[in-house]
């Protein structure tokens, strides 16, 4: 198979792909609204559930993928809206680590019911999601070179 594609077909791709994660965001982002969080506050109490006593900012940088400083005004945010507490990895640590309050893991729980985005991923087959996570995948590598 040739790896040469048109100008054309890349703006197409491109605007596709665009219009695909506008389309996941605003439906995530008003299934999510009663519960006054974003997705991606949403994505990052799931995160610092998973990760248990583990869940400090180098360890949420990498897996949402942002910035400190940015992660650090989203978790200062989320902390005066009682969704998390930081707190002292130990004792004698300046390295800040985070956990759900009851109101975090409440609705992290509301969060993980919400079907739309099972809903609309339906629309593929199991071995379309694994083509589809395999093309992300080039094009992930490819981009994070830049």
């Amino acid at each position: 198979m040739s790896k040469i594609t048109s100008e054309s077909n890349m703006v197409r791709s491109r605007l596709l792909l665009g219009r695909a994660r506008y389309l996941l965001v605003k439906a995530r982002q008003k299934e999510l609204a009663p519960y006054h969080v974003t997705p991606q506050q949403a994505n990052a109490l799931t995160i610092i559930e998973e990760l248990g006593d583990k869940a400090n900012f180098s360890e949420l940088a990498k897996r949402t993928e942002r910035k400190l400083n940015t992660l650090s005004i989203q978790m200062t945010r989320m902390e005066n809206d009682g969704l998390i507490k930081k707190v002292r990895e130990t004792p004698k640590s300046n390295q800040l680590a985070f956990e759900l309050t009851e109101k975090g893991k409440n609705i992290c729980r509301e969060a993980k019911k919400i079907k739309s985005i099972k809903t609309i991923m339906s629309a593929l087959t199991e071995e379309e999601h694994q083509q589809l996570r395999v093309l992300l995948g080039k094009i992930i590598t490819k981009a994070e070179k830049y």
